[in-house]
């Protein structure tokens, strides 16, 4: 269907990736109000179904919208908050939910805003890590798996806003967007 995409992740192993996390933040968050916030576009498939395994009673939801990319393929080094969180985190157990984490600097950034909002605990989950490409030390509390340094799409992940519906995660062939 999508020849440029070479399969890299499966449905299947998706799925029993964020069953394992899920169950890490149940065993932790135990007793909890915890806040899952999305960094969207891309991490909103991965948060969709992680919610839904997390085993808690007393779960928010909200959802940042930040821009490193545009629509190209590295980001930019810039980091812009397009739409932030309506939630208090004071008090609360704030897990930030990345679809895929490269250079951190993004996440930096965002570490630096929320820390000075008073949560109970600030956390990272990322579906991916991009280890390789890191720039800034992260610390990733709940991590699905290490990629290599490929440009992925599927599961939410884009280029240019194509690709996010794909079932799995793939490396999109270096043609599609070696023009830029």
């Amino acid at each position: 269907m999508h020849p440029e995409v070479e399969p890299l992740i499966s449905r299947t192993d998706i799925y029993y990736t964020v069953r394992r996390i899920a169950q890490k933040i149940t065993d932790k968050h135990q007793g909890h109000k915890i806040v899952l916030l999305s960094v969207l576009k891309g991490a909103f498939v991965f948060l969709a179904d992680l919610a839904r395994e997390i085993n808690l009673p007393d779960i928010e939801i909200d959802f940042l919208s930040v821009s490193s990319y545009g629509d190209g393929h590295q980001s930019s080094g810039k980091v812009k908050i397009i739409q932030d969180t309506t939630i208090d985190f004071k008090g609360k157990h704030v897990i930030i939910v990345e679809d895929i984490i490269d250079t951190g600097n993004t996440l930096s950034e965002l570490l630096k805003i929320f820390e000075k909002r008073n949560p109970a605990s600030l956390e990272i989950c990322a579906l991916l890590d991009k280890w390789e490409a890191r720039k800034v030390e992260i610390k990733i509390d709940y991590v699905g798996r290490k990629v290599p340094l490929e440009f992925l799409v599927g599961y939410g992940l884009d280029y240019a806003q194509k690709y996010r519906n794909l079932p799995f995660i793939g490396i999109l062939d270096p043609s599609i967007y070696s023009k830029e």
